[in-house]
């Protein structure tokens, strides 16, 4: 039998239900911020006009969105786009100008105010039936990935670990939509790839926790299951910080060297794994102890050997 030194294993359990009662109000209150502020969705979901024009030396921005708010574009997003010397403008969709005639009115505007240096690079139209099919398919998108998430936790390990596993991804999922409803910050399909992303992180996380717990239960035998999932979550605890920590400071500098284009998704990034390494410690953990987990539920069912007998002899 292995000796377990408990003396040593961080009582992560011990905060099991402040935990919990702390994500069940983050999540009640992400899911108000969404139904009464709404999501500042980007030109990706309502339609719109973006327009890349290309400077002959480096554009001041200020000076171009002072251009544009005067002619009467306010709500114009303006922003580098690859170097200082490309701008990449987006306008929302305007009843009052037909979006062929847009384009050519913006750079006619830039050029006025800055003679000879602006040129056209691209514009493009997204319309509103095309920015809510694609609103559609990334909600269908998440929720697939949640159910398939669901199935195959359930194969691979526990029925109570995939429940666990799934409600730690939607509420990382709905804390993170929390978040970008409360700042107020663009949500475009590069934040709906971040949030995909985030639940890839936080299921890698989860799988792994699972796994050690499962390991945990086959080898402790002597021990409560708060006491092994206690001390499988300890045993994990140095690969998820080596884990979280790089991949943090990637996002670090994405986040503040990125640019304006990768902002969001660098923002949903970096929210989501800190809550996504919460989630698998005190959502998918605490559930599974909620819901009854045991020794053994985990146990592989017996082997029958070749050629045993198992008849009663008469």
């Amino acid at each position: 039998m292995i000796a377990i030194n408990f003396n040593n294993t961080i009582n992560f359990m011990r905060l099991k239900v402040p935990a919990l009662i702390l994500s069940g109000i983050l999540v009640i209150a992400s899911l108000g911020l969404m139904a009464t502020k709404g999501m500042n969705w980007g030109l990706d979901f309502t339609g719109g006009t973006v327009i890349e024009v290309g400077y002959q030396r480096d554009a001041d921005l200020s000076a171009v969105r002072s251009v544009l708010a005067d002619a009467g574009f306010p709500d114009a997003v303006v922003q580098y786009f690859g170097s200082s010397r490309e701008v990449l403008i987006r306008i929302g969709p305007r009843d009052d100008i037909e979006q062929v005639t847009l384009g050519e009115q913006v750079l006619r505007l830039l050029g006025e105010a800055d003679p000879g240096t602006v040129d056209m690079r691209r514009i493009e139209y997204v319309g509103p039936s095309v920015g809510a099919e694609l609103k559609e398919q990334g909600g269908l998108a998440t929720l697939a990935a949640l159910i398939c998430i669901l199935i195959y936790v359930a194969f691979r390990f526990e029925w109570r670990f995939a429940l666990g596993a799934v409600a730690a991804l939607a509420h990382d999922v709905i804390i993170t939509l929390g978040l970008f409803s409360l700042l107020g910050l663009e949500f475009d399909l590069t934040v709906l790839a971040a949030v995909l992303a985030v639940i890839g992180y936080s299921l890698n996380d989860t799988i792994v926790v699972c796994d050690r717990i499962r390991e945990g239960f086959r080898r402790i035998r002597e021990s409560e299951p708060v006491e092994v999932v206690n001390e499988s979550l300890t045993g994990t605890m140095s690969r998820t910080i080596i884990t979280s920590l790089t991949t943090i400071l990637v996002l670090l500098v994405l986040f503040f060297k990125g640019g304006e284009l990768i902002h969001g998704f660098a923002t949903a990034l970096l929210f989501g794994v800190v809550i996504g390494t919460y989630s698998s410690v005190y959502i998918a953990s605490s559930m599974s102890l909620l819901l009854g987990i045991s020794r053994e539920d985990l146990m592989p069912p017996p082997v029958e050997k070749e050629g045993e007998n198992t008849e009663p002899l008469l």
